[in-house]
């Protein structure tokens, strides 16, 4: 069963990714009509959130900034390959991603995946983009800060974590989850840029219990996958 590539996930999934499309056109172009290059957007990134976080995800709240279907895709293999059953998301955005992974759990016979946003906006459509692919009964999701939304109550050990979320709190919000992390989880960080906040450092460092490499696909990203080794 591979409910991604047909039905009503796949169709809900096909909408989203147009809708994503449209809605992002704008910011996409007015950075390629500034000339920014990718470490400019990198810096200005990481200034931005350190200055004030609710500022830049409240300016980007009509945004998707969701994955690619490529890359959605990866993730729907990556739950299904893990047979995950408890997965945490950071940076739920509209759903788009929850979705994909949700799925996931849905086509392994079940589990529970925790999404969370800052913006309470995001947090609305994704409930109802979630509810819309059928797979409301899977996802939870947390409106606020990750650092307090994910403090409590995860329910048990996270086979699957996937951080989308501000660049400069990925290494937070990992170790804020690190304790609940089973053997032979998967962290996948998109956008996991070696500018922000130490995350590649700490993950390529065996010593602290991971085994990362950078993904190839979506060049530019960031993208990483890390397996927790013990």
């Amino acid at each position: 069963m591979d409910s991604i590539s047909s039905g009503l996930v796949a169709d809900v999934l096909h909408r989203l990714h147009q809708e994503a499309e449209i809605a992002d056109a704008p910011l996409m172009q007015a950075f390629v009509n500034e000339g920014t290059s990718r470490e400019e957007m990198i810096s200005q990134a990481i200034a931005a959130e350190s200055r004030d976080l609710n500022e830049v995800y409240q300016r980007f709240a009509n945004n998707f900034l969701s994955v690619s279907p490529r890359f959605g895709r990866f993730l729907y293999m990556c739950v299904r390959a893990s047979k995950a059953k408890r997965i945490v998301e950071f940076g739920s955005s509209m759903g788009i991603s929850t979705i994909y992974m949700a799925a996931g759990l849905r086509d392994i016979g079940g589990g529970r995946l925790i999404g969370t946003d800052l913006e309470p906006g995001k947090i609305e459509r994704a409930r109802a983009n979630v509810a819309a692919a059928g797979l409301a009964d899977l996802v939870s999701f947390r409106v606020g800060d990750a650092r307090e939304t994910l403090k409590a109550d995860l329910g048990g050990g996270i086979d699957m974590v996937m951080l989308d979320g501000a660049f400069t709190l990925y290494l937070p919000i990992l170790k804020l989850l690190e304790p609940h992390l089973k053997p032979g989880a998967l962290i996948v960080g998109e956008n996991a840029f070696e500018e922000a906040s130490g995350y590649i450092d700490y993950v390529r460092d065996p010593e602290n219990g991971y085994l990362s490499l950078s993904l190839p696909f979506d060049p530019g990203r960031g993208n990483e996958l890390t397996i927790k080794t013990r």
